[in-house]
C-alpha cells in the first residue's frame, strides 16, 4: 500500500512529466497550473497545502521550488521563497489569570487552534500583546482575498505574481481602537511558516481599513502562547517581513521554585536505563508537544506525525523514541490501518490530564529518573550553570547508557541531555 507521502510525490511527478514543468520554469521562471490539471492525479486540496517547507513534494525540494495560489483554482510553481524561520531566541513567561467563572472554555485541556485563539482572548492575553485594552472578535474563517499583486524572492531576483480572489483563511481577527490584529494559529512547534498565511489576509486588510494591520502567530502548546508579531516593512514585497515583538504567556497555576527542583531531585528514584535508544530529540517542547498532539488524535501514524506536524522522517523517529524513553509513549501498529504509528501509555495519560504546573512536574521527575539527568542536573545547581558539552560527555559514559559506545555518539546524544536540561531549568521562578 502507497503511503500519503508516496502518493503525494508520486503524482507531482506524473503532473511535473506531463505538463514538462521543469523545462518551463527554467525557460520562463515559472509556471502557472491550474486545480483542474492538478485533480487529473489527485485532489488539488490534499496536493497544494504546505504549511512548512519541510512538507514539499520530493521534486520541489529538490529543484528549490514552490507553489503559491493565484486564485480560486489556480497557482503558480517557481523557485520563490515561501517561508520563513521563526527566532529562537528565549523570551521570559508572563503569567496571566484565566477568568474563572468560565465553564465553557477549559485552559487546561486547549485541543484546537480556535481554543487557543478564545483562551488568550478571554484572559486578555491579546489586549496585553497589542496594547489595546478594548478588543473586539470582528472577522474570521475564509474570505475572497480580492485582486492585488506582489514582488516575491526567487531563484532569478524578484518575480510578480498576481492574485485574483484566491482563497484566504483567517482564525482570528480582532479591532481596536487603534489597529486590526489578523492571527494565524497552531497547536503544534514548527521552525518555519508560510508567509502566505499572513501576507494574504494582511494585503486583504490593509486595503479595506485605514487602522494599522498587525499580522501575529500564535503557538500553543504545553500551556504557552507564544505570540509574535510581524511587519511587512513594504506592502507590494512578500518577503519584507520583520519581527516586530515576541512573548510568551501562561496561565498562572502555581510557581515551579529551585527548592520544589530540589524536592524532585531527593525524592526522585533512579530507574534501570531501558533497553532502546537513548534519545536524540533537542527540544524537549517538541517531545511535550508531541504527547498532546496524541492525547487529542489517541493513534497518529508515523507517516501522519511527519506529514502534518513538521517534522522530517528521522525526526519523527527521534521524538517517539525519546516519549518511550520515557514512558510516555509506545510505537505500534493500527489494527485497522495497518499503519505503524504512536498511542499514549497509561503513564502519558495520566500525565496529560494533570494541570500545566503538576504536568510539568512529572515530565521533570521522569527525565531525571534516569542517572544522567539527574546527575548533570545536580552539576548544573551545584555551579549555578548548565554544565559544558564535555561533562555531560563525561557523566555519559559512567552512565551505562545501552548502545552507546563511541565518542562521536556520546558527543551527539549530549545535545540531547543540555537541551532537556535547559528546559527543566526555564521552568524554574526565581
Amino acid at each position: 500500500m502507497m503511503d500519503k507521502t508516496s502518493k503525494l510525490n508520486d503524482s507531482w511527478e506524473k503532473i511535473f512529466n506531463k505538463y514538462k514543468i521543469l523545462e518551463k520554469i527554467s525557460d520562463e521562471g515559472h509556471f502557472n497550473i491550474t486545480a483542474t490539471e492538478i485533480n487529473e492525479f489527485r485532489e488539488a486540496r490534499l496536493m497544494t497545502k504546505f504549511d512548512h517547507k519541510s512538507q514539499l513534494p520530493k521534486l520541489f525540494h529538490e529543484h528549490d521550488l514552490s507553489i503559491l495560489p493565484t486564485s480560486r483554482g489556480g497557482y503558480v510553481i517557481g523557485a520563490f521563497k515561501t517561508f520563513h524561520e521563526f527566532n529562537d531566541d528565549d523570551t521570559s513567561v508572563s503569567k496571566i489569570n484565566f477568568p474563572a467563572f468560565l465553564e465553557s472554555l477549559d485552559f487546561k485541556n486547549i485541543t484546537s487552534e480556535a481554543a487557543a485563539i478564545n483562551c488568550a482572548f478571554v484572559s486578555n492575553i491579546l489586549q496585553d500583546f497589542v496594547g489595546e485594552k478594548a478588543l473586539f472578535p470582528t472577522v474570521s474563517g475564509r474570505m475572497g482575498s480580492s485582486v492585488f499583486d506582489f514582488d516575491i524572492n526567487s531563484s532569478n531576483g524578484l518575480f510578480k505574481v498576481n492574485v485574483e480572489n484566491s482563497q484566504v483563511e483567517i482564525d482570528g481577527g480582532y479591532e481596536g481602537e487603534l489597529s486590526l490584529s489578523i492571527i494565524e494559529a497552531k497547536n503544534y512547534i514548527s521552525k518555519d511558516f508560510l508567509v502566505r498565511q499572513l501576507y494574504y489576509p494582511y494585503r486583504l486588510w490593509n486595503e479595506r481599513v485605514k487602522k494599522h494591520v498587525r499580522p501575529i502567530f500564535l503557538t500553543y502548546s504545553n500551556g504557552i502562547f507564544h505570540l509574535r508579531e510581524y511587519e511587512f516593512t513594504e506592502v507590494q514585497k512578500y518577503n519584507s517581513l520583520v519581527l516586530v515583538q515576541h512573548k510568551k504567556y501562561t496561565v498562572h497555576e502555581g510557581s515551579l521554585t529551585f527548592n520544589v527542583l530540589q524536592e524532585l531531585i531527593d525524592k526522585t528514584e533512579i530507574v534501570k536505563e531501558p533497553e532502546i535508544p537513548f534519545p536524540q530529540a533537542d527540544s524537549f517542547e517538541r517531545v511535550v508537544n508531541l504527547g498532546e498532539l496524541l492525547f487529542e488524535k489517541e493513534f497518529i501514524s508515523k507517516e501522519d506525525i511527519t506529514r502534518n506536524y513538521d517534522f522530517d522522517a528521522r525526526q519523527t523517529d527521534y521524538y517517539s523514541n525519546a516519549g518511550k524513553y520515557l514512558g510516555i509513549l509506545e510505537i505500534g501498529k493500527d489494527i485497522l490501518t495497518g499503519q505503524i504509528g504512536c498511542y499514549l501509555t497509561s503513564t502519558g495519560k495520566r500525565l496529560f490530564n494533570l494541570n500545566i504546573f503538576d504536568r510539568q512536574k512529572e515530565f521533570i521527575k521522569l527525565i531525571i529518573a534516569h542517572s544522567v539527568f539527574k546527575q548533570t542536573l545536580k552539576l548544573a545547581l551545584e555551579n549555578k550553570q548548565i554544565p559544558t558539552k564535555d561533562d555531560v560527555v563525561e557523566v555519559m559514559m559512567k552512565s551505562n547508557l545501552y548502545n552507546v559506545n563511541s565518542e562521536s555518539t556520546y558527543r551527539r546524544r549530549s545535545s540531547t541531555v543540555l537541551g532537556w536540561l535547559n528546559w527543566i531549568v526555564r521552568q524554574i521562578e526565581e
